[in-house]
């Protein structure tokens, strides 16, 4: 069996929010087996497969983690929205896959901002931007470093230091960003009083435009972070 489908057969039971007990006998199986379905320890045949994706209103490949769009459909560059109208120019100039990575990264990015927003905590926005500047910031002066020819006086800080000190500073604003979304302070200031209530059904229903580049955005990391491990 697909080693994502106990993962997504859990998550679209705690989604529809409703108990194991429940979803095993509306499953028509014990609660015992669907227990053993969803920790992997026991492996189901097709029928169950096709069965648990009418039941959740999803895709085969969806509950199989082969795609992260519910409806089973594959993503195209055409079909993603952009906000960005120098992103078509470079479709033209380059090879799909920048112009659908940039996309996703992009519309992602709308996503998050927006749930910042919406979470209306300064400290925790302004951690997240630093994050990402730093991000931003390294993979630049990668590239730009990479030939020798370029001056390094547009930096201030030592090439051979620089790595170091964003690695660090990346993991310390990672830490701070979770331990404010948890409600920790930080430096007097206060993290979320109540963290936001985010799951794929709200995100697709709240963001329409833009959920399914943040899906294939996690699909794609998940997928090169899994190949590191």
């Amino acid at each position: 069996m697909n080693p994502s489908f106990p993962r997504m057969l859990t998550l679209l039971r705690k989604e529809k929010g409703i108990s194991q007990k429940k979803a095993s006998q509306e499953l028509g199986i014990s609660q015992a087996l669907l227990s053993h379905y969803e920790k992997g320890i026991r492996e189901c045949g097709l029928e169950f497969v096709v069965k648990a994706a009418d039941y959740y209103n999803v895709s085969c490949d969806y509950l199989l983690g082969r795609t992260p769009d519910k409806t089973g459909a594959v993503i195209a560059v055409d079909e993603i929205p952009e906000n960005d109208p120098s992103i078509k120019d470079n479709h033209l100039r380059g090879s799909v896959l920048p112009v659908l990575n940039k996309k996703l990264v992009i519309n992602s990015l709308n996503i998050i901002f927006d749930i910042l927003q919406n979470c209306n905590n300064k400290a925790l926005t302004i951690e997240a931007s630093n994050a990402l500047m730093i991000a931003v910031y390294s993979l630049f002066r990668s590239i730009y470093s990479a030939n020798p020819k370029n001056p390094e006086a547009l930096f201030s800080i030592p090439e051979y230091l620089y790595l170091t000190a964003a690695a660090g500073e990346f993991s310390k604003s990672a830490a701070t960003i979770s331990f404010l979304a948890a409600g920790g302070s930080v430096n007097g200031e206060k993290g979320l009083a109540e963290a936001p209530v985010i799951s794929s059904d709200r995100i697709a229903a709240e963001y329409p435009m833009f959920a399914s580049s943040l899906f294939n955005l996690i699909k794609n990391a998940e997928t090169k972070l899994g190949g590191s491990l």
